[in-house]
């Protein structure tokens, strides 16, 4: 069925790479405005600094706790947490919170107290994290992405051809990129769920762009009068169903969480349901265009 849409990637090329620089101008110019003090990004206390409180409620943490126990640190600080996450067997609640001075803690302790019936012992843990700690994550963050990117470039090379590998890279920057502008659009707190995101859509786009190009060398053994723009296209609407289905198959989990989760899944469900999608768009209408243009600009080496 999708073999006989008439719609050529490889031909309308142009306009794909003008959608594409709209979906990512945002977030490229937060990153590029960072260095000169403009911060476009929402910045956790992962990589801030700030406070975190680790307390044991006794009860199951869920939507509504989470809210009551957002507005209890409201009203004691005069601050919005910037996340409340359960943990531990879903009675424990994290709470990360700009830094608070020693009192003002004491306060939202005992107003957590009062609420929940709660003993001195259930203040698991009240530390103040360091901005400094912040800046190492993020170097680290950095590396890992970077590191994957480059592995990922040398097996794509080794695999196919180099040009298919630079290709497959731009389509992960495209990608990151375009998360990074629901960020700055969205203002979602960037914190540690930030860098899971990342990891888990480059693997997810990785993965889409190689089956398209396995069918792309697949049909080139049986090529004859075919160039290898046209290869390219009848690749993609081969691979289309299953693009289609793999991705539909992971939003559908995903939007639950997205509709379902407490505030803290939320903030990772979204930036990971535009991953997905923009992942899906980048590996099925980018990656093989830009093997194709690359092919055509570079001449064979």
């Amino acid at each position: 069925m999708f073999e006989r849409i008439k719609f050529s990637p490889t031909k309308n090329f142009k306009w794909i790479l003008i959608l594409s620089l709209l979906l990512t101008i945002t977030g490229l110019f937060g990153i590029l405005a960072a260095p000169f003090g403009m911060n476009l990004f929402n910045l956790d206390i992962d990589f801030t600094g700030g406070t975190t409180m680790h307390v044991a409620l006794h009860t199951q943490v869920d939507q509504a706790v989470s809210s009551d126990v957002s507005k209890i640190v409201k009203d004691s600080s005069g601050q919005d947490a910037s996340s409340i996450q359960k943990t531990g067997d879903g009675t424990e609640v994290i709470i990360k919170v700009k830094e608070l001075s020693s009192e003002t803690r004491a306060k939202v302790f005992d107003a957590l107290k009062t609420k929940y019936s709660l003993e001195d012992k259930d203040l698991l843990q009240s530390d103040n994290v360091s901005s400094v700690v912040g800046q190492d994550l993020k170097t680290k963050a950095f590396l890992s992405a970077l590191i994957a990117a480059v592995l990922m470039l040398i097996y794509i090379t080794f695999r196919f051809e180099f040009k298919s590998g630079l290709a497959a890279v731009i389509c992960l920057i495209h990608d990151l990129l375009v998360m990074m502008s629901v960020y700055v659009i969205f203002q979602i707190p960037m914190n540690m769920n930030f860098i899971a995101a990342c990891l888990t859509i480059l693997g997810y786009s990785i993965n889409a762009s190689i089956i398209i190009f396995d069918r792309i060398r697949e049909n080139m053994k049986f090529a004859r009068k075919e160039s290898f723009s046209q290869v390219v296209d009848r690749s993609i609407w081969q691979t289309m169903p299953r693009t289609i289905n793999t991705s539909l198959t992971t939003l559908f989990t995903i939007i639950m969480i997205l509709i379902l989760g407490v505030p803290s899944l939320k903030n990772f469900a979204l930036p990971i349901v535009v991953g997905i999608v923009s992942g899906a768009y980048s590996s099925a209408f980018l990656a093989g265009p830009l093997w194709s243009f690359f092919r055509k600009t570079f001449k064979k080496a």
